[in-house]
């Protein structure tokens, strides 16, 4: 895999363009000396210059310090989302593929939510819970368990009807140990695939949702507030929208990639069809 990658110039260049995104948002000190909700009114909406290499918002704020800072919440916001969403959605998954009792009322439950755009059921959800990073985590998780709940239970269904589960049954091996040994050892393949995907949805639906005004608090600087509390002002200045819409782009597109090299490398047939 390692060779694969390497020679993957798309995906080697999408690694390196996340890699630096997270760098960057974790060590912000270290690549700033501005405070991302210092104000300066006297320097607002000032276009982009050496002091301030993406310019000021509305408030004289630096919009690069911001921009960093931000990737904090919003690349936390999708990995917690990916954690949760798919620890349960393989909970979920497993239990409706190997026990035949729990299949029909979890896949029904699971068609239930997949009829509902990922979206509008977060939107509906943060509506109910409150619009904090907590619920907003809670409500994308929630929203994105079913893609891993039915690929899970896809695979546990192939899975659990081949040789090498039979021959454990037959030997007395409980259902927990075949479970643990040798259905979540076959689903991470798919799992770790899904996750980069989710991971790049989550981003977007958390900007989605900051700039709807029903994500996190708009004084909380995330790639969605910021293109929320910049629009107002894109008409004449639009580097306030544009460099916190290129920060999206990038992750999302670079996520999308890393998992379409994934998908290819851990699954040769579907790259043969491609």
């Amino acid at each position: 895999m390692y060779k694969s990658f390497l020679s993957n110039k798309l995906a080697l260049l999408a690694a390196v363009i996340l890699l630096a995104l997270i760098v960057l948002a974790v060590f912000a000190p270290l690549f700033t000396a501005y405070d991302p909700n210092y104000m300066k009114i006297s320097q607002r909406l000032q276009s982009p210059s050496i002091a301030h290499i993406f310019g000021t918002d509305e408030f004289g704020r630096d919009l690069y310090a911001r921009i960093i800072y931000g990737g904090r919440i919003s690349l936390l916001v999708g990995f917690l989302t990916v954690l949760i969403s798919g620890a349960a959605g393989l909970t979920l998954g497993i239990l409706a593929g190997f026990f035949k009792k729990f299949d029909n009322l979890l896949t029904k439950i699971i068609d239930a939510m997949m009829a509902f755009p990922d979206i509008l059921l977060a939107i509906s959800l943060v509506t109910v819970l409150g619009p904090t990073l907590l619920n907003v985590v809670i409500a994308l998780s929630i929203a994105y368990t079913p893609r891993f709940a039915r690929i899970a239970r896809a695979s546990t269904l192939i899975i659990k009807e081949l040789p090498f589960v039979e021959a454990a049954r037959a030997l007395g091996i409980n259902s927990l140990k075949i479970i643990q040994r040798h259905i979540l050892k076959n689903l991470t393949s798919p799992i770790i695939v899904q996750a980069t995907f989710v991971f790049a949805h989550a981003i977007l639906a958390e900007s989605g949702l900051s700039f709807l005004g029903v994500g996190v608090s708009p004084d909380t600087p995330t790639w969605g507030t910021l293109i929320n509390s910049g629009q107002q002002y894109s008409r004449d200045s639009k580097w306030v929208m544009l460099f916190p819409g290129l920060a999206i782009v990038l992750a999302v597109f670079s996520l999308q990639i890393i998992g379409d090299f994934l998908r290819d490398f851990l699954d040769p047939k579907l790259k043969k069809i491609n």
